[in-house]
């Protein structure tokens, strides 16, 4: 595979494509509206530093979950002390909508809530479980192997079940 002609259409073609992984990325790492925008700052930033040293071995998508996942990463070690109640508000009106009903918004936020409770290391595994990316791409994303994607798979939908116990029935 080629990249495209230029640093800036590989940027431009990678945000058309993948907008998907930036934003379940960053909804599992930030809470509020501020922080949301704070993080997709990042990792555009790194997303757009990256596009030099992008590997064509490299399907696009696993590159930029590692890069995303580690910006992520990244920034919550770097905001973990601040202050967690935050007034100001920011218009992230740009990402997309998740849903068009109230109770499956509601579902949603629940589950990027239960999500961010999680461990980093098990955020990552349920990040791309849900995006459907198979055992390969997911230790090669994570430096893990295949074996170990499976246990710890396992092991992280067991957590994120009982932090999500109840809140189905809840909205029913």
């Amino acid at each position: 595979m080629s990249p495209p002609a230029n640093r800036d259409s590989l940027f431009r073609s990678w945000l058309e494509e993948h907008q998907g992984i930036l934003v379940s990325v960053t909804s599992s790492f930030a809470e509020s509206a501020a922080d949301l925008a704070d993080l997709r700052q990042d990792v555009l930033l790194q997303l757009w530093l990256s596009t030099t040293s992008f590997d064509l071995r490299c399907k696009p998508s696993t590159w930029i979950y590692r890069v995303c996942l580690n910006t992520a990463f990244a920034w919550k070690r770097k905001h973990r002390r601040r202050e967690q109640a935050r007034t100001d508000s920011v218009d992230v009106t740009e990402l997309p909508a998740p849903s068009d009903t109230t109770a499956d918004r509601d579902l949603l936020e629940r589950l990027y809530a239960a999500i961010r409770q999680l461990p980093e290391f098990d955020r990552a595994l349920v990040l791309l479980m849900l995006d459907d990316a198979s055992y390969r791409d997911i230790a090669e994303i994570t430096g893990i192997t295949e074996n170990h994607v499976g246990v710890a798979l396992t092991r992280a939908r067991k957590r994120l079940a009982a932090l999500m116990k109840g809140v189905v029935d809840e909205l029913e």
